[in-house]
């Protein structure tokens, strides 16, 4: 809970990940806002939790190839993320959380991970690092990648309050709404390896490649 908790100083709060360029066009509303939601987590949602998984094995098994298989999990999310905003976005946040993690304790797993990035100048993406995190703190592995799935809706919820005439009670209604999609979310990803996983969100592609041209922003994407 901690890990996933808002006010954990990584900038979640700046990032909007192209929604703020859909409620901009008017293709997400609030009374649309559950179903998106729950598209969301059926795909980049179900693609972030299957690479979530595989950092918290790399985490938790730790192996002399770690450094490679680290980098090479990382370049693999860079390659399905088609946007320039959503790989910096998931870029920043990961490593502002593995730099937090890092600071919780001595644990070479972390720091070894932020090493080796940072010498290939490779990006290290949010959900791998909460994997990586969680899987050193020795947390349980479902549990781990409910909370990041959680972290993400709730993130995107936060952003719509901001971009909509969303209030409070609605925003907790809508997020205790998508509960059941975020537990699917988190099983189906128990089943599938990070050869065989896939996302498919033009729109919100769009929605992140056409952020840098809005004339007024909230968010940096």
């Amino acid at each position: 809970m901690h890990l996933a908790d808002s006010a954990l100083p990584i900038g979640g709060l700046a990032h909007s990940f192209g929604l703020e360029s859909l409620v901009a066009a008017e293709l997400v509303t609030v009374p649309e806002l559950s179903e998106f939601l729950r598209g969301f987590l059926e795909e980049a949602g179900f693609l972030e939790a299957v690479f979530c998984r595989a950092g918290f094995r790399l985490g938790s098994n730790g192996t002399a190839s770690f450094t490679q298989n680290w980098l090479v999990l990382n370049q693999r999310l860079s390659a399905m993320k088609p946007s320039r905003e959503g790989r910096a976005g998931s870029g920043s946040l990961g490593k502002n959380f593995l730099a937090t993690v890092s600071g919780l304790g001595d644990f070479a797993t972390v720091n070894g991970a932020l090493r080796a990035s940072r010498e290939a100048q490779e990006s290290i993406h949010h959900s791998v690092a909460f994997g990586l995190g969680s899987g050193v703190l020795g947390l349980e592995e479902d549990r781990a990648v409910l909370a990041f799935l959680h972290s993400g809706a709730a993130s995107l919820v936060s952003a719509c309050q901001r971009l909509l005439p969303l209030g409070q009670n609605a925003a907790t209604r809508i997020l205790w709404g998508v509960k059941p999609a975020i537990v699917e979310t988190m099983r189906r990803s128990a089943t599938c390896s990070v050869d065989d996983a896939s996302c498919f969100m033009p729109v919100l592609d769009w929605g992140a490649m056409e952020h840098p041209a809005l004339p007024t922003r909230l968010f940096i994407s």
